[in-house]
């Protein structure tokens, strides 16, 4: 987490009412210079500032074509570190991406530090020996840093979202960059999020370590835990595993549980019944238990067309259940958290509207704060990883599912 200075005194003594007002006269005066870009997981009084609202990635490559046609100088992003630093690779050169409280990052991202990763490549291959004849192929979610991100490009993998993981597998399965040879194994080291690359193996029909404790057989794929000695697994586990799954999670949808879906089942029990929709980024054993599962644009459009009278409990971030509930209670459609205690994203609530005025009065009095600028050998790499998970998904036009 990087160090974030205190603001100045006034900025917490204005009112709600007030920061609203600067932010709003300063986004006037700034015009067409300033890009105001919100996460789906951002607080309202926050949101309703933005120019452009979405996932990560898909709201990075939108700032970008946005900024391109408008002529945008400064993409303030209200999201979380490792989402400034992909719209920082994405963007030319000459657009200064700021973030406006610097300790807003990501605990899942934080999970896959870059030298924990080279030493777990040199690991996993030390396990194989010299006379192996497969390859390993690194996938980092999206929702890791711009280290991770350029290790993965220079190392022969993609990135991937909630939503095109599949596809990505499929390709990583199929050789990846060089076509897969006659016999050839494939193993896949998968970063940062242990439970979206466990949903995802387990579609592909891998038992994985969820199914081996329920006696389906043994797993095909292992745990990798960073700060244990070779990941905590033996040279025959490693070797036997088709897919590595970082010990990483999302703080946010680790809170759902299984109890929590026959929970919500038996509240509507009397009131017709409830459709359970959850983020894959939740275990798998609630995704096994769950209706539905999808990114966070999969559940937005869900919820979007539900019908009149549905019911729903929804397994993903506060702040976008609550607007989604707000929003389809006009449509006579009931949505609520499948968890009742409110599951929120603490670090990105960092980002609030003191925060955000004191970067928009930096910037009409012509100063730069809070800059994230990716290193430009990083961003290149970083950008290749991006890049083949755009070639090899159906995703070029629609990239959305981050988190």
């Amino acid at each position: 987490m990087l160090w974030q200075p205190s603001l100045p005194e006034r900025y917490h003594r204005l009112s709600d009412a007030d920061l609203a007002a600067g932010i709003t006269a300063r986004r006037r005066e700034l015009g067409d210079r300033l890009l105001i870009l919100g996460h789906h997981y951002q607080q309202d009084d926050v949101i309703r500032h933005a120019d452009l609202t979405g996932d990560s990635l898909k709201l990075s490559r939108m700032a970008a074509e946005e900024a391109a046609r408008r002529g945008t100088s400064f993409i303030v992003f209200c999201g979380v570190h490792f989402m400034a630093e992909t719209a920082d690779i994405v963007t030319p050169d000459d657009v200064t991406v700021i973030l406006p409280d610097l300790s807003a990052g990501c605990s899942m991202a934080d999970m896959a530090d870059y030298d924990d990763t080279v030493e777990a490549w040199e690991t996993i291959h030390d396990a194989h020996g010299p006379d192996w004849n497969g390859r390993l192929i690194p996938i980092t979610y999206v929702n890791s840093s711009a280290a991770i991100k350029a290790f993965v490009g220079e190392h022969g993998g993609a990135c991937c979202t909630s939503t095109n993981a599949a596809e990505v597998f499929a390709w990583a399965r199929a050789g990846g960059t060089e076509p897969r040879r006659t016999g050839e194994p494939i193993q896949i080291l998968f970063l940062p999020d242990q439970h979206l690359g466990r949903n995802t193996a387990s579609r592909f029909g891998l038992r994985t370590e969820v199914d081996e404790a329920a006696g389906r057989g043994p797993s095909q794929t292992a745990l990798w835990q960073p700060k244990k000695d070779r990941g905590g697994l033996t040279d025959d586990a490693i070797r036997a595993a088709e897919v590595l799954l970082w010990a990483g999670h999302c703080s946010v949808h680790k809170l759902f549980r299984p109890e929590h879906v026959g929970e919500a089942r038996a509240r509507f029990a009397d009131r017709g019944g409830v459709t359970v929709l959850v983020h894959p980024e939740c275990a798998k054993e609630v995704v096994d238990e769950a209706d539905l599962d999808g990114s966070t644009e999969f559940i937005i459009r869900t919820i979007e067309a539900a019908p009149a009278g549905s019911n729903w409990a929804v397994g993903t971030e506060f702040h976008l259940v609550h607007r989604l509930a707000r929003a389809a209670a006009a449509r006579n459609v009931h949505v609520e958290a499948l968890n009742e205690c409110q599951c929120l994203c603490t670090t990105m609530y960092r980002i609030d509207q003191p925060h955000l005025l004191w970067v928009l009065d930096h910037l009409a009095e012509g100063r730069v704060v809070n800059e994230v600028r990716v290193h430009p050998k990083a961003s290149a790499l970083a950008r290749l990883a991006l890049e083949r998970m755009l070639a090899h998904t159906g995703t070029a036009a629609r990239t959305s599912g981050a988190a």
